[in-house]
Parts: C-alpha cells; structure tokens; sequence
C-alpha cells in the first residue's frame, strides 16, 4: 500500500544560461551577502564576478576554501565571519559541497547552543533547528541536488565521521541552474556527477513494491534519463546544451524530494560509503558505485520483486528466470557505471579484507547498525558487503 507522506518544497528554481542578472531580485536590497566557494575555479571561470555583479550595490564579502567533502572545523570559521560581520544573507557558487557547507552556516548561525548538537550519530544530542539564515545557491556541479532540498552532510576531521542533518528551514530561498557553468567540468567530476544522481534515485526505488505507481514510474525515467546521457556527459569532445541541461534536471530531481512520496527509502550504499570517503578518502560517488553492484547481489533475495521491475522496465530483461533476470540486470548497472570509467570494485582503489574491520568499527560508532528499509542490515551483512566489493 502506498504510504501516507508530507511534500514539502519552496525552492525557487532559476533554471537556463545567463540568467545571473536576477540575483538582484531575489535578495533584499540592504542584505549583507556573503558568497560561500570551494578553489579558485569559481573565480577563474568569470562566475564569482558575474555573481557579483547580480548582486549590484549590496555589501558583498567572500569566503573561499569550503572543501569537497565540507568540515566542520572550516565550516565555524564561516559562522565566526558570519557573526562577526553582522551577514544576513548567504549565496553558496559550486557543487552539493559548498551548497552543503551552507546550509549547515546558515543554521549555525542562528543555532542556540553548541551546533555540533545538531548531528546526531554519537558525535551529538541531535537538538531540533529552529531557525535559519536565508540563504540561495548557484550550482556549478550537478550531483547532489543540495540546490533544492534542505539536507546537508558535513565531515568532522577530528571525531573522523561523515554526518548528515536537514531542516525545514535549511531549504534554499532559491537556485540558479545554467548548464553552461558545466562545461568547464573535468570527465571525473561530471562521472562523478552521474553516479551520485544515478543512485540517490536507486535507493528511493529499490526497495519493495509499495503501490506508489507515480513515484515508481518518476524514478525509472530518470534513471534511463541517464543510463541514455551520462556517457556521452562524460565521454563528449564538446558538451552539448540539452544533454547538460538534461543531466541538472535529472539530478535536481533525484533528490528534491519527488521520489520521496508513498515509498520507503534504503540509504545504505550511501551510509557504507560515507565510511570508506571517512578513512580512505576517496571520491563519495565512487564509493557508491563500488558499493552498489555487491550491495544488491548480497541483498537480492529482499529486493527480488523490486529488481526484477527495474530489470524489465529500465533494461527491458523479460525473459530467464528470476535469478537469471535479476544478475542481468546488476550486470547491467554494473556495466553503465563502468562506462562512465567508474570502477565498480573497492580493490580497484588497493582496498583488501583486512580494511573491512575499520570500516565495519565506524559504521558500529557512528550508529549505523540498523540501515535498509527494513532495518534488518546489520553490521555483520555491511561487512559480508564490504568483502563481495572487493
């Protein structure tokens, strides 16, 4: 039976080229901005200065440096300027990162008490959020959809966990999404781009069958969306429009909160994999896409009416029999992440057995011990995942 649920979402979408003109707009006329970035590709590329110059005559300060795996150690430098500078208004220019690292800012700021209690995870009370900074984001690198839902993931260095929060007030005020500010990519991030789309659709979908038609039908076109675009996204000599444009929506959408309604959700390739970026520091999306294969051969008696649908609807496999239908249809998967020069094994990044311990410790400290839809993934299924990874 489909499940009851809430949809919420305020976001304003700004969607098309040239556009950062509108800035003006949006944000109050005497805010004090302040503009979030990770490296010096923001400023060299033209888009920090066409950001300002949307912003017109308002106080405008800079804070460069937020990481592509954000800290919270440089994330309360942020908050001190924040203060300090009297900001009431913040504009995050890159990826799900630095829109993360934003989010987190803008509550923080406005946090009562230590904000390290707004994490739960072993590392904090998990005390609610009242209040918010408004904030907006311009996006430069699709992939997380940060840019329209209101969840953020921040790494702490010194307690070495990977921890996410979200709020109905951590939502963006708005968004601009040109998909010319992709063009200027490197082929691993846009990859990276696809796979962490690709499988924030996945683990909305691939669970079990709850009568939600809608939702299912919304999640199988955006996965062939881009099983169709995502090597060529990656692959091009010369990026095309519609097949950039295509990819922002497709991601925007996989995690704005559309393929939320009336279904169950399993983050648990995601959870597994914020341990192995935690210890071995490699790429959150190419964590998942060595995850993903084994996390479904290890699982597939629980999700075998669910894979069997993605197998005929996504991939067309009608014939065979179920066993035979499901292995084609994670070979398959398999397969499109490896064309997008994604390895699909944690030994392609040197990992071994003896690195499941560690990561199967981390999972148990930081409270992982329950993950799926059903809650039946325990630490001793994550570990027999780990070592069918390799």
């Amino acid at each position: 039976m489909i499940q009851p649920f809430d949809f919420y979402n305020p976001t304003h979408i700004v969607f098309g080229p040239e556009r950062l003109n509108e800035l003006d707009s949006l944000i109050p006329q005497e805010a004090r901005v302040l503009i979030l970035f990770g490296g010096e590709s923001a400023r060299r590329f033209g888009t920090i200065d066409k950001v300002r110059e949307g912003l017109g005559k308002r106080i405008v300060l800079e804070f460069a440096g937020v990481e592509a795996n954000p800290t919270y150690e440089t994330l309360m430098k942020a908050v001190a300027v924040v203060k300090d500078e009297k900001i009431d208004f913040l504009l995050a220019v890159g990826g799900g990162s630095v829109i993360d690292g934003t989010k987190f800012v803008a509550a923080a700021a406005e946090f009562d008490g230590d904000p390290i209690d707004m994490f739960g995870g072993g590392i904090g009370k998990q005390l609610p959020i009242h209040s918010a900074l408004p904030f907006g984001s311009v996006l430069t690198l699709p992939a997380t959809a940060s840019e329209m839902n209101a969840g953020s993931v921040i790494t702490f260095v010194e307690k070495g966990a990977k921890l996410g929060f979200g709020s109905a007030h951590t939502f963006p005020k708005f968004s601009f999404l040109d998909p010319t500010l992709t063009y200027t990519l490197p082929k691993r991030q846009l990859a990276n781009g696809i796979v962490d789309a690709f499988v924030h659709i996945f683990e909305q979908y691939m669970t079990y069958d709850a009568g939600a038609l809608v939702t299912d039908r919304f999640s199988e076109g955006l996965l062939q969306t881009l099983i169709e675009i995502g090597p060529r996204v990656v692959n091009d000599s010369e990026p095309d429009y519609n097949d950039r444009a295509n990819f922002m929506w497709a991601a925007t959408n996989a995690l704005n909160g559309v393929l939320r309604p009336g279904v169950p959700q399993d983050w648990a390739t995601h959870m597994i994999g914020h341990e192995i970026t935690n210890l071995f520091h490699i790429d959150h999306a190419r964590t998942l896409a060595a995850i993903l294969p084994a996390m479904l051969t290890v699982r597939k008696t629980q999700k075998q009416s669910k894979l069997l649908q993605y197998g005929e609807r996504v991939w067309g496999i009608t014939t065979g029999t179920d066993d035979e239908r499901i292995t084609a249809a994670i070979d398959k998967t398999a397969a499109f992440l490896e064309s997008l020069e994604v390895p699909t094994s944690l030994s392609a990044y040197d990992l071994t057995a003896k690195d499941v311990d560690a990561l199967v410790a981390n999972l148990i400290a930081h409270d992982q011990v329950k993950l799926s839809e059903h809650g039946d993934l325990t630490p001793e299924i994550s570990r027999e995942i780990l070592l069918a990874s390799l």
